[in-house]
């Protein structure tokens, strides 16, 4: 197998939204925002990392949302962040389609589709079963 692991999820947004970027994925999905490199700053958008997670979030100029395609992220306390979610205007949904898989779905400040799951009911944490 040449893969020898995953490295980064690049998601577009619209021109100038940078500060929502900032709103909800740092303070919201708690990502420490991490700088660009330098030649990449004049682009826009911003990076976030947290364990074994980087994400990029970049500018595309003709910006369309992706609602089906989408990174799915474990959470800690799942329960606690669909709670936080919702008091900051996002709409959490529980997906109960996978038996046995704590898991939902939301929609970023842009309308990218985003996936969380309940830290250990993870598709790679439980593959045996």
């Amino acid at each position: 197998m040449e893969i020898t692991g995953f490295d980064h999820v690049q998601i577009a947004m619209p021109p100038g939204g940078e500060g929502e970027a900032r709103q909800f994925y740092g303070e919201l999905l708690g990502l420490p925002e991490i700088e660009k490199p330098t030649p990449l700053k004049a682009r826009g958008g911003c990076w976030f990392e947290g364990q074994g997670v980087q994400i990029h979030l970049g500018v595309e100029a003709n910006f369309v949302p992706a609602t089906k395609a989408h990174p799915a992220f474990l959470i800690r306390d799942l329960d606690a962040l669909g709670q936080k979610l919702g008091e900051a205007g996002f709409a959490f949904k529980l997906d109960e389609t996978v038996p046995g898989r704590k898991r939902g779905h939301i929609f970023d400040p842009f309308g990218n589709r985003v996936e969380l799951i309940q830290d250990g009911d993870g598709f790679q944490q439980r593959s045996g079963d």
